[in-house]
């Protein structure tokens, strides 16, 4: 497994949740070999809707600019779900600009 570090803010750290974004993450991992390492942060935010406060952020370390998104929703697991598709629409645009030089 790739090198995945865990941050927990204001949230107790949880075994089920990270096996969870790790293999959502092995996806990101699998398609894109120059990424060395994923940063998760979970956090709970005060927020007036029920629809959001499970914070999920990640950063991805590989060559060029920092790829980072986060998303917030009433489950880590849907907050997890959407961060790892904006990296990969992120990713995505990257191997563009890749191939073309």
């Amino acid at each position: 497994m790739n090198n995945v570090i865990y941050e927990y803010h204001d949230v107790s750290a949880s075994e089920r949740l990270e096996q969870y974004t790790e293999k959502k993450l092995q996806k990101i991992f699998d398609r894109n070999e120059f990424v060395i390492r994923a940063d998760v942060f979970f956090k709970t935010e005060n927020t007036s809707s029920d629809e959001t406060g499970m914070k999920c952020g990640i950063r991805l370390s590989a060559p060029g600019p920092r790829l980072f998104a986060e998303s917030s929703h009433d489950t880590f697991e849907e907050a997890v779900d959407e961060t790892i598709n904006e990296l990969s629409r992120q990713l995505s645009k990257r191997k563009e600009k890749m191939k073309s030089y």
